[in-house]
């Protein structure tokens, strides 16, 4: 089969699944292996060294730089223990990935010599070149200077012989060139805001923390298939491509059995991963052929990022090993599912309650409510730029199709929590809050306990799902930075807590001076203030709540109507940043500033061209270099055929006889001149986008006149593949590319 056309792929065929070296540890043993963790901390540094870095990552204390030194000096001893020879700062600038450079501990020693040397200054402090990375105009090309600052709330990790500090990425003139920065603002504002509230019903909380649980999707594709595909090579994606007469239409391959060659990769990654203190918990066949999901334990926010950060990282490194190549494109193949990364989202306090919980007393269940609400007013107010937050070239794909929310944000609550909202807004104030935990259900099964049904069901459709005591952001792109959703969702919910506190503490302060409302009604001034502010923000949020069918035109339409942003143009919709709400925002909560924001669109609308140009160039290519020649190349055999028919049979013999391959011949014809004209037009919308000044106009036009041309030479390319012999098609077909062997 494939081995006469792919002779690449037959040494990847007969290679052995690469069993892993499992540790003979349980996974509790080697769990942070490769973590300057707490654990390390303790042993490897001064007791009130180690005192003062569990205040900075538990309460935000400032760092004290006086003990720099004694932490360089405590993690190069554990590290070089460990083999390590280099260190470097490793940090997460707009590009979508991660950067590093390597430098090694060893320096002079003055006596013609070396000594191993690791000094806090090194730690603290790196100065990266600035020009090179996306600034959007921050930085120009001979302003080449930029700082790299530890960030110490996320651990030190050794990768092979390099020890990584993660660090946050900031130019000269002190403005955020990475995701990191604003997200630890973002973190602080929703902190604060969030303390400030909780008091209300818990004088006690001294902190709160944004947790994420991160669940990513991706495909895997044998890498000799991916190396003959130039498509997927250079974008990540097939631009072209039949569907396979068999992909997911059977539910197969959802939740089945993991084929050896994947079990075996899967088992190298979590090993791997859990030495860098990743804790993995969940893997399994996703719903299309050859994709799978990994997914791990809560964490804190930024630490829960940068470990997705590695993790992707660290899986291209795995997959090779195993003759895989790792798709994290949001949308590899047509006609099947496209790989998100569902963001399952929360809040908690110090002292462990989750506050998007339901609790088990009436005060604590008007927290729960208070909570989910301002969480509500947050997404229903920035909605246009909680989509912003996650939209780029390749996740627009995804958007909308096969199982994937659509790009109308809105957020699904379930029957029990629309109708506790609707109590709230509606019931007597003495008779408010009684909110069920998971309830038994029975089955007529002896041999099955009862089971525990969540207060919630599931929503596929929603983008923003209420879960039973966390909200699942599910329109996150697979390849994305979590960092980006996370700095827009944390930020939109702070600014919402900060309006609802200043809002109840004027009524506290207006119904204090009120008899009605004094402690002998049976409720205080504040219980009043707190009910009516959250009857306000009830109504007020109404047209974010949704739980119907995501994907029907009637919802589009309602969508419209209840003034939610239904914007579908990629471009368009990183406007939203800079939205004056949007700004007002960022500013007001110390995120970032409007200067931050303009340059960050920059690099997203650039970003988004030379996406969708590198997609054209090679589109072009591949038409004109592979398709065209090989189906003429058919085309000609086919006429060859048709001669010797004239040749041998008599001409009405030989015209009944040639039929078939004569209308192969017109429609190869046909198609491969209609190819050579819309490539003709791609290359000529190219030229003129690519004079375009503005970097928003420029995007806009590749969006409107480049990109749309791509479905139409690829419908014509995917009927070729269908008619044109399969042993000269040159190009891996969807039906090689989808299923593992």
């Amino acid at each position: 089969m494939e081995t006469l056309r792919f002779q690449v792929v037959g040494e990847a065929f007969k290679k052995k699944p690469l069993v892993p070296s499992t540790p003979d540890e349980r996974p509790s043993a080697y769990y942070g292996k490769k973590v300057f963790n707490r654990e390390k901390m303790y042993r490897y540094l001064p007791k009130n060294v180690y005192e003062k870095m569990i205040d900075v990552m538990d309460n935000g204390a400032q760092l004290d730089r006086s003990i720099a030194d004694a932490v360089a000096a405590g993690m190069k001893q554990w590290a070089v223990e460990n083999g390590v020879t280099h260190y470097t700062h490793w940090f997460q600038p707009l590009t979508e990935g991660t950067a590093e450079k390597h430098d090694s501990f060893i320096e002079h020693d003055g006596k013609g010599g070396m000594v191993e040397e690791f000094t806090g200054k090194l730690l603290v402090q790196q100065e990266p070149d600035a020009s090179s990375f996306p600034s959007g105009g921050i930085r120009s090309t001979f302003e080449a200077r930029g700082y790299s600052a530890w960030d110490p709330t996320s651990p030190v990790f050794i990768i092979d012989d390099t020890l990584c500090i993660p660090t946050v990425f900031i130019s000269y003139s002190g403005e955020a060139l990475d995701y990191k920065a604003p997200l630890l603002r973002a973190l602080h504002a929703v902190n604060v805001a969030a303390t400030d509230v909780c008091h209300y019903f818990d004088p006690s909380v001294k902190k709160v923390v944004s947790n994420l649980g991160w669940e990513q999707e991706y495909f895997l594709v044998d890498e000799g298939l991916y190396a003959a595909r130039p498509d997927l090579l250079l974008t990540g994606r097939t631009l072209m491509g039949h569907d396979s007469a068999k992909n997911q239409q059977m539910d197969d391959h959802y939740f089945g059995s993991i084929p050896e060659r994947v079990a075996a990769f899967m088992r190298d990654l979590e090993i791997q991963a859990l030495e860098l203190g990743i804790p993995c918990k969940t893997r399994h066949n996703e719903v299309a052929p050859n994709q799978f999901e990994l997914a791990p334990i809560f964490e804190e926010t930024n630490l829960a990022v940068d470990h997705n950060m590695l993790l992707m990282s660290l899986m291209k490194r795995v997959a090779r090993k195993h003759s895989f190549r790792v798709l994290l494109h949001e949308k590899p193949f047509d006609g099947i599912n496209g790989s998100g990364k569902h963001n399952n989202w929360s809040l908690s306090t110090d002292n462990g309650i989750l506050l998007h919980a339901p609790g088990k007393t009436p005060e604590q269940n008007l927290r729960f409510a208070v909570f989910i609400v301002e969480t509500l007013m947050g997404v229903y107010r920035h909605n246009g730029l909680l989509k912003a937050s996650i939209m780029s070239a390749t996740n627009a794909h995804r958007l909308g199709a096969n199982e994937a929310p659509p790009a109308i944000i809105s957020s699904f609550l379930g029957r029990q929590l629309t109708e506790l909202l609707d109590h709230i807004e509606l019931a007597d104030k003495d008779d408010l809050l009684s909110v069920a935990g998971k309830q038994g259900m029975k089955l007529d099964i002896p041999e099955i306990p009862e089971l525990l049904i969540d207060n919630t069901d599931r929503n596929r459709t929603s983008p923003f799902a209420f879960t039973g005591n966390r909200f699942e952001f599910r329109a996150v792109g697979s390849e994305a930075n979590c960092a980006s959703a996370m700095t827009a969702l944390n930020s939109a919910v702070a600014e919402a807590l900060v309006s609802f506190k200043k809002r109840v503490d004027q009524k506290i302060a207006e119904y204090s001076k009120d008899s009605k409302y004094s402690e002998g009604t049976g409720h205080s001034p504040k219980y009043h203030a707190i009910i009516d502010v959250l009857r306000d923000d009830i109504k007020a949020c109404k047209p974010i709540r949704f739980d119907g069918n995501g994907y029907s035109e009637e919802w589009k339409a309602e969508a419209a109507r209840r003034g939610l942003d239904t914007e579908t143009s990629c471009p368009k919709i990183f406007e939203r940043y800079l939205d004056e709400a949007s700004i007002k925002m960022f500013e007001s909560l110390g995120v970032m500033t409007k200067k931050e924001l303009e340059a960050r669109n920059e690099v997203k609308w650039e970003t988004y061209t030379k996406k969708i140009q590198i997609e054209a160039r090679v589109l072009g290519d591949l038409s004109m270099n592979h398709i065209i020649p090989v189906a003429t190349r058919y085309q000609s055999q086919l006429l060859s055929n048709v001669q010797n028919m004239a040749a041998i049979f008599p001409a009405d013999k030989a015209a009944q006889l040639s039929a078939r391959n004569m209308k192969l011949i017109e429609e190869i014809a046909e198609r491969t001149s209609k190819i050579e004209c819309l490539v003709e037009e791609l290359v000529n919308a190219r030229k003129v986008a690519n004079k375009i000044a503005s970097e928003h106009d420029k995007a806009v036009a590749y969006h409107d006149t480049i990109e749309p041309k791509f479905d139409e030479i690829r419908y014509h390319i995917d009927k070729l593949e269908l008619i044109v012999d399969d042993s000269c098609w040159t190009l891996p077909k969807y039906r090689e590319l989808l299923f593992i062997r």
